[in-house]
This record gives structure tokens, C-alpha cells and sequence, in this order.
């Protein structure tokens, strides 16, 4: 499990080579508006939005998992904890194919518990 921070960036090639050096890893996707870092230290799943209008610098924050059991226990205490979400099962986001769970919390912050099955074009 890696917590994902979801920026939005005004200028992708810039935050990238900012993002590589500070870290020390280059992004594990890179696709056009897109990157991705995987971090092991810090156990970080870094995703950069080229959205150079954003109002809003964070875009999402989230949970990365390797199993869809972690998927469902987090549906599952949302949805006992009266939290408002959405689920998504087998959707394409990212340049990858994921199951996930969405909630937001009281001041609107979206988070995610996602699990990625596989990448995609």
C-alpha cells in the first residue's frame, strides 16, 4: 500500500524534472498531459495533471492497493461509516485499467482506494 498525491501542474516537462530530482526516480508512466511517479521511499504513488488553468493545485489524494480484497474493505467501511462514494469497477483511468472506490470528505477533498489491474494505451 503507497498513499497517492494527484497534482494538477501547469507545465508537465517542468514539474517532471522537478519531480525526478527531488525524489531521485523518474515518472513510471509518461504519456502526453500525464506522469506518474512510483516511490518506494517515501512509498508514494506521485500522478501529475497538465492543467495549466486549474483553480486548484491538489487534485485528488488516494490509497494505491495490490489486491481487490483492500478495494472492497474500504467500500466497505465508507459504506458502514455513512460515507458518501462512488465505486468503479473496471474503469480506465490513468492509462490504466483499476477498481476503485471514491469518497469525499466534509470540506470536498475527493479520495480514492484504487487498485490497478492493468496499464493500457
Amino acid at each position: 500500500m503507497r498513499l497517492q498525491l494527484a497534482l494538477n501542474v501547469r507545465d508537465l516537462g517542468t514539474a517532471v524534472d522537478f519531480y525526478s530530482k527531488m525524489f531521485g526516480v523518474g515518472p513510471a508512466k509518461l504519456k502526453p498531459g500525464y506522469a506518474n511517479f512510483a516511490i518506494d521511499e517515501p512509498p508514494l504513488k506521485l500522478v501529475l495533471f497538465e492543467e495549466p488553468n486549474a483553480a486548484e493545485r491538489l487534485n485528488h489524494l488516494g490509497v494505491e492497493v495490490f489486491d481487490d480484497v483492500d478495494v472492497g474493505e474500504a467500500r466497505q467501511r465508507v459504506s458502514a461509516g455513512g460515507i458518501q462514494h462512488f465505486n468503479e469497477n473496471d474503469t480506465t483511468c490513468c492509462h490504466a485499467r483499476q477498481n476503485k472506490v471514491w469518497a469525499r470528505e466534509p470540506d470536498g477533498l475527493r479520495w480514492e482506494w484504487y487498485r490497478v489491474i492493468e496499464d493500457v494505451d
